[in-house]
């Protein structure tokens, strides 16, 4: 296969970064969108030139570091699918690809494609903990929980924290990645001690962090690689609210 990349290159936070494009040949459809561009910084590397920076770690889909807007969508075009798991037999030959970063002001560019995303960790430390005794493990059984519960937030725990919710969202919010966390930890009994803070600290960290406001739009939940579903958000709010009477 052969492509014409279209990559944002910029040298760092301060500096105006722009669209550099790039022809790649014998592009093998069995290799994966991180493997392109391996092969794409091998060359520009013998050439003298300086690779595109860009975030990977697990490549297994699991780490969320993978974090690329291709073609205008977060993570590129396979529902479900991060960046790192998209291969080049979703594209065809001869197709001009567009790579850029997320765009939201909550993660600021470090340098080409790789952006800041700590302000999502300090959203976790305002509140993704539990109360837990120090000691042995408790056996597995030791404080039932009801199997409803328990898939629910099992499914909001798969939240691997990419952003991709970020950078479809209009209003750059991240309340689904609250929502998850909030969702996964709130449904278990080990959650309950601090659920009235939890909600209350993470939603304010997150409105510190300058994420947008949810509007419903849905697109967040559309381009989640885990398939975050929109009514965690719900939940949010219902949490959320019980915790301001609460408060009063």
């Amino acid at each position: 296969m052969k492509l014409k990349l279209r990559i944002w290159r910029q040298n760092g936070p301060q500096d105006a970064g722009s669209m550099v494009p790039y022809d790649l040949d014998d592009v093998s459809p069995d290799m994966s969108f991180l493997e392109m561009l391996d092969v794409l910084n091998e060359r520009l590397t013998l050439d003298g030139q300086e690779p595109v920076a860009f975030d990977h770690d697990c490549r297994e889909g699991i780490c969320g570091m993978c974090s690329l807007v291709i073609n205008g969508t977060p993570h590129g075009p396979q529902k479900a699918t991060t960046t790192c798991q998209l291969h080049m037999r979703h594209f065809s030959d001869g197709e001009t690809i567009d790579i850029e970063p997320w765009r939201a002001r909550a993660f600021p560019v470090v340098k080409d494609l790789v952006v800041d995303r700590g302000a999502f960790d300090r959203i976790i430390q305002a509140g993704g903990y539990i109360s837990a005794p120090t000691g042995s493990a408790p056996d597995a059984h030791a404080v039932p929980v009801p199997k409803p519960d328990a898939d629910e937030a099992f499914e909001a725990a798969t939240c691997i924290g990419c952003g991709a919710c970020v950078a479809a969202c209009p209003n750059g919010s991240g309340m689904l990645f609250t929502a998850a966390k909030i969702t996964h930890l709130g449904l278990m009994p080990q959650g309950q001690p601090e659920r009235d803070s939890r909600v209350l600290g993470m939603v304010h960290q997150h409105d510190e962090e300058g994420f947008g406001g949810c509007t419903n739009t849905g697109e967040c939940t559309a381009v989640c690689p885990k398939g975050i579903p929109l009514a965690a958000i719900s939940r949010l709010n219902a949490d959320f609210r019980h915790a301001l009477k609460a408060s009063s």
